[in-house]
Order: C-alpha cells, then sequence, then structure tokens
C-alpha cells in the first residue's frame, strides 16, 4: 500500500471521527434544553458514515490487490449526512416550569448522556489511533528516504 492511501484513508478516519466528536458535543451541550412543544425540542444528531469506494479514492492498481485481500475493507469512509434519532422525546409533568405547555408538560429532548459520553470516548480513541497511523507512515517514509546515505 502506498504512503498516499495511508494518508487518505487515516485522513478521512479523523474527518469522520472530528464531525462524530462535534456532534457528541452538541448532543451533550442540549441534553437538558427545555421546551413547551415537540416541534420546537432539540432532537439528538448522529453521523452517517459508508464506506469511501475504491472508485472514490486515490488508490492506484498496486494497492487494489491489498485492499481486496483484506476482505470487507474499502478506502476510508465517508460522510453521508447528520440524522436526527428518531427516538421518543422525554416528556416531564412540571406545571411550575416557565416552558410548561398548557397542560403542565415540558419536552426534554431524546439525548442519552451516558450513551453520548461513550461516543464521544470511541470516537476520540478513533482519532488518535488514524494519528498514530500518520505518524508511523511519516516515520516509514523517513526511515525510507535515510536509506540511500
Amino acid at each position: 500500500m502506498s504512503l498516499t492511501s495511508v494518508l487518505d484513508i487515516a485522513g478521512s478516519g479523523m474527518n469522520a471521527q472530528s464531525i462524530r466528536l462535534n456532534t457528541t458535543a452538541s448532543n451533550i451541550a442540549n441534553a437538558e434544553s427545555a421546551s413547551s412543544s415537540v416541534d420546537e425540542t432539540y432532537r439528538a444528531r448522529k453521523p452517517w458514515f459508508a464506506v469511501l469506494e475504491k472508485e472514490q479514492s486515490n488508490i492506484n492498481s498496486q494497492d487494489e490487490a491489498f485492499m481486496q485481500s483484506a476482505e470487507g475493507s474499502g478506502a476510508g469512509v465517508q460522510v453521508m449526512g447528520i440524522v436526527e434519532k428518531d427516538s421518543p422525546l422525554q416528556m416531564r409533568f412540571q406545571p411550575n416550569h416557565p416552558m410548561a405547555n398548557d397542560d403542565g408538560y415540558v419536552y426534554y429532548p431524546n439525548v442519552n448522556v451516558v450513551e453520548e459520553m461513550t461516543d464521544m470516548m470511541s470516537s476520540s480513541r478513533s482519532y488518535q489511533m488514524n494519528i498514530e497511523v500518520l505518524k508511523t507512515a511519516k516515520q516509514m517514509l523517513q526511515r525510507t528516504l535515510t536509506l540511500g546515505q
């Protein structure tokens, strides 16, 4: 596998995990935002990832054989979009709350903070691993350049 292929794959992974971290942070920040109606309530968001196909990347024919040997692997990851979770909102009876509707209910987002923290740790670790891949590729390139000296 060429260095540019490794860089492309690691770079796409870092980009995807960065977007995942940002959406998770947004979910946590809005976890306790109250609303008086279902339509105005924040809904948890998740990034939608897909395998970056070989035709869409810069992989050359020499790398093709290696990539095919790794069953089910692609040429990186792409972010297809950000989708809202369809789990039900939290409806709490709080008649004294300033955002309560006529029936005394306040709506809260469908954000599970424990799940969001788990996602944040997972995406942070994945981001760190992609950085390690880039560091290793850089070291290999530097060692290769010193072979001719």
